[in-house]
């Protein structure tokens, strides 16, 4: 590429039109019209015995999954290309920032769901303050105590304990934190061996993460009768511990993605924010599952 288009690029750049934004648009909204029809399935919630939900969900997350590949493809060969500039690097960073940011608050509602089941509706059930005849009246059997392992349905279930597969999965994704740490120093210094050996080791613990979740809802649904319908303790766990589990799923899906772009060279000490972000992500959600191991299971 001549001076003068390097200059070019380096004064502004912008990116080629793009249909992949709509294409995005129509992925999550079948996503979240196909989950929360599949969520009230699974409760049996309304009526829907019969629904397509999960239809639904599967084409939105398989519409969601092309585009991410497609639109991923588009900017790994501007990159490659050499078009960004100081300023789309700048772009990308607030970008992420605010994207990330946008997840704090996502999770944030979720754990505010919980605190407001726990410490404020819970009490209330109970007869505390001035809601001794809504105790008498509604439910007078009710202890207030958490988990809530009885509805006032008869519903029962069992609490998930803390000290088995989560405090596994907690060591797994803490030693993944780390594992990363290493690879994006090595990354930096120009270690490519290093860099790859634990980006693939990154992604191998995100997997091993995955399967162990999965194995645990089994075990949740088919043994312990704990599921979206157990009650607010059921709906909690899951609702927060599922959507955890897809953004490990989408960061795992971000390290396979890095660790085959470092086996083909891409990736330099100067220029390398798209691994940079990756961690980025990977980091937040970790912090996210801490928060998790202490609310979730073991408080």
């Amino acid at each position: 590429m001549s001076t003068e288009t390097e200059e070019k690029y380096e004064r502004y750049y912008v990116p080629e039109q793009s249909h992949w934004p709509i294409v995005g648009a129509i992925g999550l909204f079948l996503l979240a019209f196909g989950g929360g029809n599949f969520i009230q399935q699974t409760t049996g919630k309304y009526g829907n015995e019969g629904s397509m939900g999960w239809i639904i969900f599967a084409i939105g997350f398989a519409i969601m999954v092309y585009m991410m590949f497609g639109w991923w493809k588009d900017t790994v060969r501007e990159s490659m290309s050499g078009l960004y500039s100081s300023q789309m690097d700048r772009s990308f960073r607030q970008g992420m920032m605010w994207f990330i940011s946008s997840e704090v608050m996502f999770f944030a509602a979720f754990f505010g769901g919980l605190f407001y089941a726990r410490v404020l509706v819970m009490p209330w059930l109970g007869g505390e303050g001035n809601n001794a005849m809504t105790h008498a009246l509604l439910w007078p059997e009710f202890i207030p105590a958490w988990p809530m392992t009885e509805t006032p349905g008869g519903t029962t279930t069992t609490a998930m304990g803390a000290f088995g597969l989560p405090a596994i999965n907690t060591a797994i994704l803490l030693t993944s934190s780390w594992t990363l740490t290493i690879a994006h120093h090595a990354l930096i210094q120009g270690n490519r061996n290093t860099l790859l050996n634990y980006t693939v080791i990154t992604a191998l613990l995100g997997v091993i993460f995955l399967c162990l979740q999965v194995y645990e809802y089994y075990e949740a649904y088919e043994h312990m009768g704990l599921t979206l319908g157990s009650g607010i303790y059921g709906s909690t766990f899951f609702m927060l511990t599922g959507f955890h589990g897809l953004h490990v799923t989408v960061g795992t899906i971000f390290l396979i993605v890095m660790s085959i772009r470092v086996a083909k060279g891409h990736f330099k000490p100067e220029n390398h924010f798209a691994y940079e972000a990756g961690a980025w992500y990977w980091h937040f959600v970790d912090v996210v599952w801490l928060f998790l191991f202490i609310f979730v299971y073991i408080l």
